[in-house]
């Protein structure tokens, strides 16, 4: 693949359908976009590995669902990772990018660096938001912390919240490429099997804790086009996914050439926060005068960073405040 093919596929989102076992699923490639979102902040190369993974989960889910606006995936833990914090923003126009931020928290004394990422999170939940804008009533889902992974989080949130069989396979990693400094890169697979029958029969799932899986939801021809579709999927190499040298088409046809692998148009993913003055401003108009005189600066103003991209804020303390609004 040249340079130039690889740029064009690099962050971007390549939705297909297998026509011969009705599966749809997402092919992502992230590289600049990760950069940007992992350079705002100098994080241990295992969070930076979670925020990558989370990142990349972030860019499959949001783009498998009609978002007029927001997607928002959170891990929450006990362990040294308390938080991983991802926001997806649709377009804003027919054609253009979707945006991706994301950044984490974490107690650095109790970090492991030598221990696996995942473990690093412990016991917590994985939520998905879903913001579909003003005049609308926001959506929460959860899902306990199991399994091994962030992406085996996610397949049991979709199994358990939405009854969709769904499975990952993501690589992610620095890459060290000829004439590029040393960068993170993240590539991913994201299938997903529509039951034709609504409801789950099982009250108890088969998975861990009794959470559901595939097999409490499918049966019958549906079980073994997902089985069938999954054993392809495991001889995917992670080479394939994250390296420069497989275009996502030719990926498919590899793995799905006997399922009839249709594509759709790809959608671009670049860095982008929402973050601005007005709603700093906003947040900080429920605060009395004595609250904001309280939060303010040996300088005489009022400081606030985005915990996201960085951005940095200094207000007059004289025109924040619901008594400053007013004024």
């Amino acid at each position: 693949m040249t340079t130039g093919t690889q740029i064009a596929w690099d962050d971007s989102v390549l939705p297909f359908q297998l026509d011969a076992s009705g599966i749809r699923g997402r092919i992502a490639r992230l590289d600049g976009v990760l950069d940007q979102v992992l350079k705002q902040h100098a994080y241990p190369s295992v969070i930076e590995a979670l925020v990558a993974e989370t990142a990349l989960l972030t860019a499959l889910i949001g783009q498998a669902i009609k978002l007029r606006w927001k997607l928002s995936l959170q891990v929450r833990g006990k362990g040294p990772a308390r938080l991983i914090a991802t926001d997806y923003y649709g377009p804003t126009e027919e054609g253009g990018p979707a945006r991706i931020r994301a950044y984490a928290s974490f107690d650095a004394e109790r970090l492991d660096p030598n221990a696996s990422p995942f473990s690093q999170i412990g016991e917590g939940y994985f939520a998905v938001m879903i913001d579909q804008g003003e005049g609308t009533l926001p959506y929460q889902g959860f899902t306990p912390i199991a399994g091994d992974s962030l992406s085996a989080c996610a397949e049991t949130y979709f199994a358990q919240s939405e009854q969709i069989p769904t499975r990952f396979a993501l690589a992610y990693g620095e890459s060290a490429e000829p004439g590029r400094p040393l960068h993170w890169r993240a590539g991913g697979i994201m299938l997903q099997h529509m039951p034709a029958t609504g409801g789950v029969a099982a009250e108890q799932g088969s998975g861990e804790g009794g959470l559901l899986t595939h097999a409490d939801i499918l049966g019958g021809a549906e079980s073994e086009d997902w089985n069938r579709a999954n054993l392809l999927l495991d001889t995917v190499e992670e080479l394939e996914m994250i390296g420069p040298s497989v275009p996502p088409t030719d990926l498919l046809v590899r793995l799905f050439h006997e399922e009839g692998p249709r594509v759709f148009d790809a959608q671009p993913v670049r860095f982008g926060c929402s973050c601005s003055e007005d709603k700093v401003r906003s947040t900080m108009s429920i605060y009395s005068q004595k609250d904001i005189a309280r939060m303010t600066t040996d300088t005489g103003v009022v400081t606030a960073d985005c915990q996201f991209c960085g951005a940095h804020y200094e207000l007059d303390p004289k025109t924040l405040g619901f008594e400053g609004r007013n004024g």
